[in-house]
Formats: structure tokens, C-alpha cells, sequence
């Protein structure tokens, strides 16, 4: 999603002079007169329904789609199985071609309704009798709201977590208690204890905070955030200052952030010879996705799982991820509403969970887990599912991730979400290879970032 993101900041101009008057045709525009209007989404559709951005390339986004397609026998459905991509969808908006359904990362959805490029979607959501904060996790659905409105139908939480190599953390006399991201200055003399170096060159990281990829999660943690309720962009608060002069001193303790980038780069972190077969990590953030990978390696492999907790010692869960969106100028909003719905329900989830066990057998794997963006399907996948798999480390391991998920917290959501996101990598960067100070490189980020703010809020 990065290239995308830079494309977006190139497109925002384009999105902001160029669509401002397109208006195709508008779910809005057919409210019957009165004072009670009616829902404009139907439960009954038809006709064609073009989508953009899903690419259901493995058994559970294949699975997902037959099984809203099957709901919706009137409705042909059209993929375009590419990513989302800003400069694209800006030329449709701008010809009202745009596609009727898209997936796009949260962080963008309210971008897209600041420039009233979607349509919110409350409506779609009680057309279904769907209670969006009951069916999906609420902070998930903090992500995709704007103005009080929810503009998006999200997709997957896959939480984060530390996931420990116990083979170094036993070599060094660490322990998983002694990976308490709640006490930050012992987390820094617990990578400096665990890293290793040859001839000034890292061989094994002792703690990889996925720097500056996971910087908003580390803010988090320390009580900070990138914008307000509102949206507005608070780069320069006091916690985040305090979270990064925090991760330079982790980056500084291992030889540099440089050198660790480096020795990252070179890792093999999908392959059979990945960082924890080789011990090249001690201690690294993961998403919940990753033990599946590991999953191909079991047996050469040691790990322990930690919750991440925030300063006052609880365990977090955060994540990013993407959400279906409906353009303003779409030809089948409904069809669209409908489609998302089903894709995203229970049912759907849990036919991509047998998908996913058929493969898991088939292949003699693990199954590690499947997380959704709904509470309800997890736990009903989890019931199902989630069995000891004989291999102790791993059902330690999986039972963690599931058990960050009682403390969601959301990404939250701004109309300037992805130039934040982007100022925020570029300060972390600078920061980190001291080309700036901490505090420099988050107020030279926030005054970026008010601009757009600024900009975008006249």
C-alpha cells in the first residue's frame, strides 16, 4: 500500500480541482418527497455491478466472493483485480466512470469523503439490518467514519503482537517478562542485551520495533496519536515526541537505524532460511498473518508471543487494513451496498475458513488462525477451528494473537489521513538517521500536515 499512498499525495490535487463538481448519479437523488424519506439502498438488485481493487487470489477472498455472488443471482459481477490506485480512480471520478464498488486502505476512506468522492453507508448498513459496531469492531469502524457518518464496510483486524525468538531470548537470559513495551527504557536495554554484531555489522536484532511502518502503533503505546477526534494533526504532542526520541534510542542501541534497515533488507522473510530460522531476531512486531508464514518452518523454529501494552500496562491491539467504499458517481449503489455486505458477513467469513482448513489439510500445515474485521465471525471461526496443533510453541502463539483482540483500539481517521501517514514516515526517517531531532522532525511533519488540514477543512 506504500506506492499507493505516495500516488495519492501526487493525485490529491487532481481529486481536489478536478471532481469537485462531478457529480454522477446519486443514491440521494431519488428520495421520494416527504417528510420520512425512504432508505435508498435496496435489498432487492440487479443489472451489473463493477468492482475495483478486490483481488480474491487465494481461497479466502475466492471463497468470500462466490459466496456474495451466490446471494445475488441477478446481479453479474465484474472485477477489476488491480489495487486501488489514486490517479486512476481520480481520472473516473473526473469522467464519471468510476467503478460502483472499491477497496481501498481504511486510511484513505476519509480522504474520499472529506472530497465527497463516496457516499456514506449508515443507510446501507440498515438496509441489511446490519449494526456496523456489533457485526464488525467498533475501532475498525472508527477508522472508516467522517463527519459523523460511516463511509466504509471494513475488512480483516489482524492485530499485532511481539513475536519472540526464544532460542536468542534464551542464549542472552530473557524472558518473555522481560518484553513489557510498557516500561520503554527496559525494552531498550533488553535489545541492547539481545543484539549482536561482527566487524560493526548487526547479525542479531534484538528488538524490531517495524520502524517507521508501526510509528503510529508506538505512539499509541505511549499515549499520543496522529490526529485528534476531529482529524485534526497532532504530530507534535508531547507523547509522540517522547515515543520517537523512544525509538531512536531502540535504533541507536542496535547499531544505528541504518544498519538495521540494512540487515533487514537482507533477510529471507518469506523462505524456508526466514529470520527466525537463522536466529537473526530475537524479538520483531507482527501482524497476525506472519505465524502462518512461519507456520511452513515449525520445526525449525522457537517462538513465544507477548501482547504489545500501552504505558499504563494493557494490552493493545491495533492494525491496519483495507475497506469497500461506494463512489458518489457508481451506476448500482445498492447492488454494490449488497455485495460488500454479504462478502463481509458471518457466513462469508466462515465459508473462507473451510476454504482455508481445506487448503491447511491438504498441504499438512497449521492452521494459525483466521481474523476478520468482525468479532463475531473471529470467535465463530476460533470455536470452530482453533484446535491444539500439537506443536505447543505455536498454540501459545496463536492463542495471543486472539487474546489482543479484546482491547481494540482504532488507527483513527482523518480527511488529511494519508499525507499524516506519509509526514509521519518521512519524520520518523529523519529522526531516526539523525538528520533531525525528534522534536524538529515532528513539528517540521505537523506544519505539513496542518496545511492539508487546513486546506482540506475550509
Amino acid at each position: 500500500m506504500t506506492r499507493a499512498r505516495v500516488r495519492w499525495i501526487a493525485a490529491a490535487a487532481v481529486l481536489t480541482l478536478g471532481v469537485a463538481g462531478c457529480n454522477g448519479p446519486s443514491i440521494g437523488s431519488r428520495e421520494p418527497t416527504g417528510s420520512a424519506p425512504a432508505n435508498p439502498f435496496s435489498t432487492e438488485v440487479s443489472g451489473a455491478l463493477r468492482t475495483s481493487g478486490f483481488n480474491p487470489a487465494d481461497e479466502v477472498g475466492q471463497s468470500r466472493a462466490d459466496y456474495a455472488a451466490a446471494q445475488l443471482s441477478g446481479v453479474t459481477v465484474t472485477m477489476d483485480k488491480t489495487n486501488f490506485d489514486a490517479q486512476k480512480f481520480a481520472a473516473q471520478a473526473a469522467s464519471g466512470q468510476t467503478p460502483d464498488l472499491i477497496q481501498t486502505d481504511r486510511a484513505i476512506v476519509a480522504t474520499l469523503a472529506s472530497k465527497d468522492l463516496i457516499i456514506p453507508l449508515d443507510q446501507c448498513y440498515e438496509a441489511f439490518g446490519v449494526k456496523p459496531r456489533e457485526q464488525y469492531y467498533p475501532s475498525v469502524v472508527d477508522d472508516v467514519s467522517y463527519d459523523g457518518k460511516i463511509f466504509g464496510i471494513p475488512q480483516f483486524f489482524q492485530a499485532n503482537a511481539l513475536l519472540a525468538n526464544k532460542r536468542v531470548l534464551g542464549q542472552a537470559g530473557v524472558t518473555a517478562a522481560d518484553l513489557d513495551t510498557s516500561k520503554p527504557d527496559a525494552i531498550v536495554a533488553t535489545a541492547k542485551k539481545l543484539y549482536q554484531e561482527k566487524g560493526g555489522k548487526p547479525t542479531v536484532i534484538g528488538f524490531d520495533a517495524d520502524l517507521p511502518g508501526s510509528s503510529a502503533m508506538w505512539f499509541t503505546v505511549f499515549g499520543g496519536a496522529a490526529y485528534d477526534e476531529q482529524g485534526k494533526p497532532t504530530l507534535d504532542r508531547p507523547e509522540n515526541v517522547a515515543a520517537l526520541t523512544w525509538m531512536k534510542q531502540l535504533m541507536d542501541a542496535q547499531g544505528g537505524y541504518p544498519k538495521v534497515k540494512s540487515f533487514k533488507d537482507s533477510m529471507d522473510v518469506f523462505g524456508a532460511g526466514n529470520q527466525y530460522v537463522k536466529d537473526q531476531v530475537a524479538v520483531q512486531t507482527w501482524a497476525q498473518w506472519y505465524p502462518n508464514v512461519l507456520a511452513d518452518t515449525k520445526d525449525k523454529v522457537s517462538l513465544e508471543a507477548v501482547p504489545i501494552k500501552n504505558s499504563a500496562g494493557e494490552p493493545i491491539a491495533m492494525a491496519g487494513g483495507t475497506s469497500f467504499a461506494i463512489p458518489k458517481s457508481g451506476k448500482n449503489p445498492s447492488a454494490a451496498c449488497a455485495w460488500a455486505i454479504k462478502a463481509t458477513s458471518s457466513e462469508a467469513w466462515m465459508a473462507a475458513a473451510d476454504a482455508r482448513i481445506e487448503t491447511v489439510e491438504k498441504n499438512k500445515k497449521l492452521f494459525t488462525g483466521l481474523m476478520t474485521g468482525s468479532p463475531v465471525a473471529d470467535q465463530q471461526i476460533k470455536d470452530k477451528y482453533v484446535k491444539p496443533t500439537g506443536n505447543a510453541e505455536f498454540d501459545q502463539v496463536i492463542e495471543t494473537y486472539y487474546s489482543v483482540l479484546a482491547k481494540p483500539v482504532t488507527s483513527g481517521s482523518s480527511p488529511v489521513g494519508q499525507t499524516v501517514q506519509q509526514d509521519l514516515t518521512n519524520a520518523v526517517t529523519v529522526a531516526l538517521t539523525g538528520e533531525k531531532t525528534p522534536e524538529q522532525a515532528l513539528a517540521d511533519a505537523q506544519e505539513s500536515s496542518l496545511r492539508a488540514w487546513e486546506q482540506a477543512t475550509k
